[in-house]
């Protein structure tokens, strides 16, 4: 795509480089993944006490790990709410309105009040914040996985599609970086006092420079040539799941990994290292941390390598490697030392990083662009919120089988192995949001700059 210039006295033009448009995509995909580690460690150590201490010390972490769950099960109605806008407004449009959405109920989650008197207001305040939260990520990764990949041409389709997955690492490492240095930069004092509202209120200059970047590019050219057609869909939802729900049923499946061992691995495994297996938290939370720094490298590695075998391939062989490997990660994790901690996790993290890495490119490819911001928001969605219960099922399990060693390992397989069918589905059915981005793309003239 050019990049054209505009003549003296008019707007400036808006930028098409793919580079600067993956850029704008990616930095709200890391705000995302920033905002759910901050509000994480927010509810694990302050939510409770703040807002929720009339339910008493175990009623509060109840609820304060329940306004996590929040956004999770308000997540697809943004799916459908931006999905509907993306498809009919355009995704650059969409994605100025989620951005400004989560930035700012981030950064208002800091400004709450607290204190005896302010209890009841703040829980309310905060209930209501998490929604608006929820509907922002409900909105956000379809559309920065099209934003990046209709604007690219074919060949680096795929691996532009895997730089959104870079804002999960950037986020939980800022977020976890953050928190540590605060803690033993403050201690817990002046943590409980005022610095846990400093990650909130960063999220606010984080929106100005999000707001910009997407402000700044251009519209994509799969979007402008429906608009210009005036093929764009009444309803997108119903529209593709009318016209593809096989497509739904495999995009769903081929998420599961990439999400779901989020889930297992930063979630679940966590507090069972520490209260089955002994661990010190910093020791988990510092490995996972070199995992996330790991994924800096690993994510645009196999994004590359799906330029050259397809994305399906790759998360084919990621959910593949993660089935071989699920099982013999926990049987050695029970007796590992820091150092074999740390190896474990980074090789548990890049097998399920290469089924999250091209996660997006494979969606992209299966739905059709006139109903795909709708589709892919829906059923990443959908299996967000089907992974969001993963450490409750695993905890399950492991209470069902007397905590043995591998009940971890069986749901780490089971989500590679579906992942693995959705994969080869998917590598076996037509690429219809490519064929629509190249057309699309064909159909656009080259531009030559406007006389100075």
């Amino acid at each position: 795509m050019t990049t054209t210039t505009a003549p003296s006295g008019a707007a400036p033009a808006r930028s098409s480089s793919s580079a600067r448009v993956a850029t704008a995509a990616t930095v709200g995909t890391a705000l995302e993944s920033y905002d759910f580690y901050t509000y994480s460690y927010f509810a694990a150590f302050f939510a409770g006490p703040f807002f929720f201490s009339a339910l008493g010390d175990a009623g509060a972490l109840a609820a304060s790990f329940a306004t996590i769950g929040i956004a999770f099960v308000v997540r697809p109605l943004g799916a459908i709410l931006f999905g509907h806008l993306g498809d009919r407004i355009g995704r650059r449009s969409t994605l100025l309105i989620t951005i400004a959405l989560m930035g700012v109920a981030t950064g208002l989650v800091g400004l709450l009040p607290t204190g005896e008197g302010w209890a009841l207001f703040g829980a309310i305040a905060l209930v209501v914040l998490r929604i608006a939260q929820g509907l922002s990520l409900g909105g956000e990764w379809g559309g920065a996985v099209l934003l990046a990949t209709e604007h690219a041409d074919a060949r680096r389709r795929p691996f532009f599609a895997s730089l959104p997955q870079l804002g999960s690492p950037i986020g939980s490492v800022a977020a976890g970086g953050l928190m540590l240095v605060m803690f033993f930069g403050l201690g817990p004092e002046a943590m409980a006092a005022w610095g846990w509202r400093v990650p909130f209120l960063i999220a606010i200059p984080l929106i100005a420079v999000s707001l910009y970047l997407r402000w700044s590019i251009d519209e994509t050219p799969v979007f402008k040539e429906l608009a210009a057609k005036g093929q764009r869909e009444r309803n997108p939802v119903w529209a593709a799941i009318r016209t593809q729900p096989g497509a739904f049923g495999v995009a769903i499946l081929v998420a599961l990994l990439g999400i779901g061992s989020y889930s297992l691995m930063n979630t679940y495994t966590m507090g069972y290292g520490v209260t089955a297996l002994g661990f010190d938290e910093m020791q988990l939370l510092a490995a996972a941390t070199i995992g996330g720094l790991l994924q800096f490298v690993t994510v645009p590695a196999f994004g590359w390598l799906a330029t050259r075998i397809g994305s399906a391939r790759v998360v084919a062989l990621g959910a593949a490697g993660t089935l071989l490997i699920a099982f013999p990660i926990y049987w050695l994790l029970g007796s590992a030392t820091f150092a074999v901690l740390v190896a474990l996790m980074i090789v548990g993290g890049i097998l399920p990083t290469a089924s999250w890495a091209a996660l997006g490119g494979t969606m992209q490819e299966l739905f059709r662009g006139r109903h795909a911001y709708s589709a892919l928001s829906v059923a990443y969605a959908l299996a967000a919120v089907l992974s969001g219960f993963i450490p409750y099922l695993t905890t399950e399990l492991g209470v069902l089988t007397g905590g043995a060693w591998w009940h971890p390992g069986v749901v780490l397989a089971a989500l590679s192995a579906l992942t693995l069918v959705g994969a080869i589905m998917a590598g076996r059915m037509r690429r219809l949001g490519d064929e629509d981005a190249d057309a699309a793309q064909a159909a656009v003239p080259e531009e030559a700059p406007a006389p100075v």
